[in-house]
């Protein structure tokens, strides 16, 4: 506001205005949604009788009023989450399915953690492939930005023969196996390096020895080098591999070398999980 006697204008300041307080931040328990919870209950209970269980003892052994338990077992039943044979609960389809998928989740979670290990000891990025109903499939890869993956440009299950991962896999096929997917397959050039024909391929499968590494040098793309080293589960043919830089070629063989060692400390924890 103006005042007189002073000859310039004077401002007031306007003190802070308070401000509400926040409301408070809602307990943990506000967001759950009791159904929820009562019907994982439920579920939690039934898995513990193999032989099934009928409403009543379910709703005595959970807490839950027998209405309530009777309306949850109704949907958990039409949902396929439960059934119910002769007046007792048993799990359903869609649990198992559920279980099911848990158990892959946790294999992937097993396969990726130990790519990452070796990735971290070998200073490489690693691949972990199979061969299966007739192709190469790359299953996972791990690597960083200061050790990226080969980038696809040619489809991996397509040139086999161009690659230490193709080759290693063939290598574990049997003759009729290996004409069969070459028969699909055929071998094409993809840079002055790669092998020439289906009969080089062949007779370079045939010298490889058993679970020996297998080295490939700018066959399926120019300026990489890369190895594989096999790995057998009954009859599933598998294999771990690594790729490097050309000008870091003098490392490939260390590199393997290295990798096969680690494989030895932990293949376990892969070859359960070579089905996914």
């Amino acid at each position: 506001m103006a005042t007189t006697g002073t000859g310039s204008a004077q401002l007031t300041a306007v003190p802070p205005q308070p401000r509400s307080p926040a409301p408070p931040a809602p307990p943990p328990t506000a967001t759950l949604i009791g159904s929820v919870q009562r019907a994982m209950r439920l579920l939690e209970t039934v898995a513990r009788h193999g032989y099934g269980a009928p409403a009543k003892q379910l709703a005595r052994e959970t807490g839950l009023a027998l209405p309530t338990t009777y309306h949850l077992l109704r949907t958990l039943v039409h949902e396929g989450y439960l059934r119910r044979d002769k007046g007792l609960f048993f799990l359903g389809e869609a649990t198992e399915r559920l279980n099911s998928s848990g158990a892959e989740q946790k294999r992937r979670s097993t396969v990726v953690d130990t790519l990452a290990r070796w990735r971290d000891a070998v200073g490489a990025p690693v691949y972990y492939a199979v061969y299966r109903e007739g192709e190469i499939d790359v299953v996972c890869v791990s690597d960083t930005p200061a050790h990226p993956a080969v980038e696809e440009w040619a489809d991996f299950r397509e040139t086999g023969h161009a690659h230490a991962i193709g080759q290693c896999l063939l290598s574990q096929l049997d003759e009729e196996a290996r004409r069969d997917h070459l028969g699909r397959h055929p071998v094409r050039p993809l840079t002055p390096y790669t092998v020439r024909d289906d009969h080089s391929l062949l007779r370079r499968l045939e010298r490889m020895r058993r679970m020996e590494p297998v080295m490939e040098r700018q066959g399926y793309v120019l300026g990489t080098v890369c190895a594989a080293i096999p790995l057998t589960v009954g009859s599933t043919a598998a294999a771990v591999a690594i790729s490097l830089p050309a000008h870091q070629a003098d490392r490939l063989v260390p590199a393997a070398q290295r990798l096969q060692a680690e494989m030895g400390r932990l293949v376990g924890s892969l070859t359960l999980s070579i089905s996914i």
